[in-house]
């Protein structure tokens, strides 16, 4: 499969979607529809693509929604609590006591990458403060997305510089992130831990790819590996091109896939888990595996439409039999903006790797699981 082109960076549609506290969650047709408010799951979504996008567009260009959505996180933090809360209104009223494990885990997730990568000092210093205010609370996480999330948070912020208690609390995370994937038949039919596969599950094999490198674990990086490699094979139609599971009654084991209302999200976890697996093994079946899920937003699906609004940087809300939702909500958006930007980076490591190659050095042994 060729390559699909490169979409421009464009934040046309990010933009007008963004208000005075941050994202709309949610829109209709491509207007934000304020009286669903805004939530923390998104602006640390948005804070992200943001740093992400700056190294094309500038610090310039993004430095005001950042800073808006850092003040976001830093409202949306409870002392009380040692959480997040996650939904706002249209006035900037918390809705909640707090925010459910998964926006806990996206909030320090964003964080840890603001704590690595934010090129001003303030908002960097605000990011890494905050990051660990979190930490305690985080070791009460119990979803397995949640503590997914805030491993690659944590693998994130320690880039940035060595911490204790981001050490003991990454440490402590990865152990419970094995203990979920403990005892599965990683050869069977079913190697995942939970009965039915739902939401973002490329996630979880993403941690698990992660903290292997940085523990020089080979044993989680296998599981990791081959749980991706079971989602890539049962995600790829028999026309060859990239199909997640939908969400209308999602997968249970045992029981009849849902093939349509498929979303984003899925996709781009999966780009981002590709992305990572190519870094640990330089193995170009996992980049195809990713240029396969951007061509998913550009058409390659099974009902051959156009998902995500290349002029304009927005993103239909999912993918059905023969359409999409009109929609363009924040989820959906971002995780258009962070596929593109993966993809970019992914292709300028993967043309480095095909240069050392060309220069007759040592061949990498690829497709390892050890």
């Amino acid at each position: 499969m060729l390559d699909r082109p490169l979409a421009p960076v464009t934040r046309h549609h990010l933009e007008a979607l963004t208000g005075r506290f941050g994202i709309w969650q949610h829109a209709v047709g491509v207007l934000p529809d304020e009286a669903h408010g805004t939530c923390t799951d998104d602006v640390a979504r948005a804070l992200t693509v943001d740093l992400l996008q700056r190294h094309i567009l500038g610090w310039e260009a993004v430095i005001v929604t950042a800073r808006r959505s850092m003040a976001f996180l830093q409202a949306a933090f409870d002392p009380e609590t040692g959480g997040f809360h996650d939904f706002r209104d249209a006035s900037g009223t918390w809705l909640d006591i707090i925010g459910s494990q998964d926006c806990q885990g996206r909030a320090l997730l964003s964080l840890g990458i603001a704590a690595r990568e934010a090129p001003e000092v303030r908002l960097r210093s605000e990011a890494q403060a905050l990051f660990r205010q979190a930490l305690p609370a985080a070791h009460r996480l119990s979803s397995p997305r949640a503590i997914a999330s805030t491993v690659l948070g944590c693998d994130a912020a320690l880039d940035g510089g060595s911490d204790p208690d981001t050490e003991r609390t990454f440490a402590h995370l990865v152990g419970r992130l094995r203990r979920i994937f403990s005892g599965l038949d990683l050869d069977g039919d079913w190697p995942w831990p939970e009965d039915t596969l739902t939401y973002e599950n490329a996630l979880l094999p993403h941690a698990l790819i992660v903290a292997g490198r940085r523990n020089q674990d080979p044993g989680l990086r296998r599981v990791g590996l081959t749980t991706l490699d079971w989602l890539i094979a049962n995600g790829t139609s028999r026309h060859g091109v990239f199909t997640p599971v939908g969400n209308d009654g999602w997968w249970p084991r045992g029981g009849t896939r849902s093939r349509f209302e498929q979303q984003p999200i899925e996709a781009t976890a999966l780009i981002l888990a590709a992305a990572a697996a190519y870094d640990v093994t330089e193995d170009a079946g996992y980049r195809r595996a990713a240029e396969s899920a951007y061509a998913w937003f550009l058409g390659d699906n099974e009902s051959g439409l156009v998902v995500a609004v290349v002029a304009t940087g927005g993103c239909h809300d999912g993918l059905s039999e023969g359409d999409v939702n009109e929609n363009q909500g924040a989820e959906s958006t971002l995780m258009w903006l962070t596929a593109v930007e993966t993809i970019r980076s992914l292709r300028t490591r993967a043309a480095a790797v095909r240069a050392r190659g060309s220069r007759g050095s040592a061949p990498v042994l690829v497709g390892t699981r050890a």
